[in-house]
């Protein structure tokens, strides 16, 4: 591991004008491409307190070591050189926007004599048009299926269209007419051109035109007594509003645009892009990417867009509009590039209301959706959740793999609402049954409410066990037991059951790992309050937000688990979940403070009087000037419940007046 202050430039030598860097391992290997408006500011951030870095950036530094820049003039040309290097080199480190799968698109071979209309993956050639990207291929078969028999073109590979002209008979799809049969000369080379252009019309979004044609000639084949010709419109038609449908219009102004949304945590992000040609989608496409640098959404869009248009993946695929959640800080420069690939105009900009708004809101939605498939994935396999748990334990060096964790989080607003989560998951899984919440009255920030929280879990668990006479508590030391239950001398405590209800007792079994969401501070708040208690058979570590690092207590520097480690994506996903619980707690308390009114507190005043009261005066402020007498006509509520509103609302005195 290299040290990056080896390899730091002069101070003075690097400039401060717009360039590109590239960061190069021990064998002259480029790792890392960048750009910047200021190179001198860029670079120097790199040489930074090494801990301050992000995790993936601290990795790439310590690979590297050497670092080189050319300087351009302007922001535009950094961002060529910048896309140009990283096809060249292909840097293990920048973010890198690849599937593991190839998405297809419907193609016609326009360079053709007799163009064919196919599925079609991979690199892009010239001289073929592309629709799509399509999510599966049997999308395309579909709306292909349909289309033809309106727009009946040659579908069938080189090999058999030869074999049909040589052998004087069409295949099957030229005698059910769903083909043109220009292979045995049913239809000249024009006129199958002529096909071939209107499907691709439709295609390319017009399609009211089409349909007006069509249903034009199907009147007019009607009005010559020519029924079977005007049915095999209708048809044609019928089969056209299929397609259509398959191609909901979303946006109603025929907007060409590509709809770009990201999801993120410190480590990965998730980009979905829906591709909108004439108002409606034609195509969709997700990543999930590694992230190198702590990257703001502005920074996502950037990379996106060098990476994705241009090259390979079809410069002609770039749109008239990028509608995105951020601008990033080059936005200008990245416009312009856009349109020199392009050939036109480009613009970025931030929907910020009507449809488009909405469109953008729902493909958030998506790449949320598509974060969460990524990280939930290694739930299923057994064999996953056994690694995780074992790479656990060896980083925290616990004698045993936790099949037990539970995590804890706390909730607040500038010392309001308090409330903490506690989440549990067994065996790699969350078993929510188990969930609980607190609320907590005496602590205004994180740390004493961490205590507390605790306090409680643990003391009820000493109290469950004492009132059980330990009858559970056996030695683990037996060479037979269970592998994975407990260590040689750790208490195994057996099922605790509540004699009334015959359940297991509320927090009767103890966890073998306690995760607190925090750092260093959070970890040593919690480990005073199991020391108190004397809990000193429970692992305790911490979950840092910003770089994704393990805390352990009275530990000066953290554990760092490797990116790829499923104990890391276990750990993630309980303090996740953990935060999720508890945010959603502390929601339903605020709302209900803020929904509270002065009945709630009218001692003998249930749900169903206080509706009855506002149903018969309309507002609290008319229930506050009403008479006592006024108050008892509503059903249910007496003299004495009324007098007891009006002095809950501070309405007019009821007392008799003084001799």
């Amino acid at each position: 591991m290299a040290d990056p202050s080896t390899y730091r430039p002069e101070p003075g030598t690097i400039p401060e004008s717009p360039g590109v860097y590239r960061f190069r391992d021990g064998t002259g290997r480029v790792i890392y491409v960048g750009k910047a408006k200021n190179l001198r500011s860029r670079l120097n951030s790199y040489f930074a307190d090494l801990w301050s870095l992000h995790q993936r950036t601290q990795q790439m530094v310590t690979t590297a070591e050497s670092v080189d820049w050319v300087t351009v003039g302007t922001e535009v040309e950094a961002l060529q050189l910048e896309y140009t290097w990283i096809k060249q080199y292909d840097p293990r480190f920048n973010v890198r926007y690849r599937d593991d799968k190839s998405y297809p698109y419907l193609a016609v071979t326009l360079d053709e004599e007799f163009p064919r209309l196919q599925v079609m993956r991979g690199a892009k050639r010239k001289g073929v048009r592309y629709f799509g990207p399509y999510s599966h291929a049997w999308a395309i078969r579909e709306t292909l299926d349909l289309l033809l028999r309106v727009f009946p073109a040659r579908t069938c590979s080189a090999g058999v269209f030869k074999r049909a002209g040589q052998v004087g008979r069409p295949c099957l799809l030229g005698y059910i007419g769903k083909c043109s049969a220009p292979c045995v000369g049913s239809v000249t080379a024009e006129r199958h051109r002529e096909i071939v252009d209107g499907f691709c019309d439709f295609m390319a979004g017009r399609t009211d035109t089409m349909v007006r044609r069509l249903e034009r000639e199907m009147t007019e084949a009607s009005e010559q007594l020519e029924f079977e010709r005007a049915a095999r419109l209708r048809d044609d038609i019928a089969a056209l509003r299929r397609a259509m449908e398959k191609q909901t219009v979303v946006l109603g102004d025929g907007t060409d645009a590509d709809v770009v949304a990201f999801a993120d945590d410190p480590l990965e992000a998730a980009v979905q892009v829906f591709h909108v040609r004439d108002g409606r989608v034609r195509g969709q496409r997700g990543w999930v990417v590694e992230k190198t640098e702590d990257l703001t959404t502005g920074d996502l869009v950037h990379h996106f867009c060098t990476q994705v248009y241009g090259g390979e993946q079809g410069e002609a695929d770039v749109p008239r509009e990028l509608l995105v959640p951020e601008l990033p800080a080059d936005a200008d420069a990245l416009a312009d590039w856009l349109s020199s690939h392009r050939g036109s105009r480009v613009t970025l900009r931030v929907p910020q209301r009507g449809d488009k708004r909405s469109l953008l809101e729902t493909v958030e939605r998506n790449a949320k959706d598509a974060l969460a498939r990524h990280k939930l994935r290694r739930a299923g396999d057994l064999t996953t959740r056994s690694k995780a748990l074992d790479e656990i334990s060896d980083a925290l060096g616990m004698r045993t793999a936790p099949l037990r964790i539970e995590c804890f989080d706390i909730s607040q607003m500038q010392g309001t609402d308090v409330v903490a989560s506690m989440v549990v998951f067994e065996d790699g899984l969350p078993r929510k049954s188990e969930y609980r919440r607190f609320i907590i009255r005496g602590a205004t920030d994180d740390l004493s409410a961490m205590s507390e929280v605790l306090r409680r879990r643990f003391a009820r668990y000493l109290d469950s066990r004492a009132e059980a006479g330990e009858v559970g508590v056996e030695s683990a030391d037996d060479p037979e037991a269970p592998a994975g239950q407990a260590g040689a001398g750790e208490p195994r405590v057996g099922m605790l059951v509540d004699p009334t209800t015959g359940r297991p007792r509320k927090f009767a079994y103890p966890p073998q790992l306690v995760v607190v969401d925090g750092g260093a501070p959070q970890v040593a708040a919690a480990a005073q309050a199991l020391a108190e208690l004397a809990i000193d058979d429970v692992a305790l570590c911490g979950l840092a937000k910003r770089l994704e690092e393990v805390w352990l207590p009275d530990d000066d520097f953290p554990v760092i688990l490797p990116r790829t480690s499923e104990g890391l994506y276990l750990l993630q996903r309980v303090r996740d979940e953990a935060h999720r619980f508890a945010i959603t707690f502390h929601r339903q308390r605020r709302s209900k403070r803020l929904t509270q009114s002065a009945l709630d507190n009218v001692p003998g005043l249930g749900e169903v009087r206080r509706k009855a009261l506002l149903r018969h005066f309309g507002s609290l402020r008319r229930l506050s000037a009403a008479s006592v007498e006024e108050i008892t006509e509503v059903p249910g509520v007496g003299r004495r419940t009324a007098e007891a509103i009006l002095a809950a609302l501070g309405g007019p005195s009821t007392a008799p007046a003084a001799d």
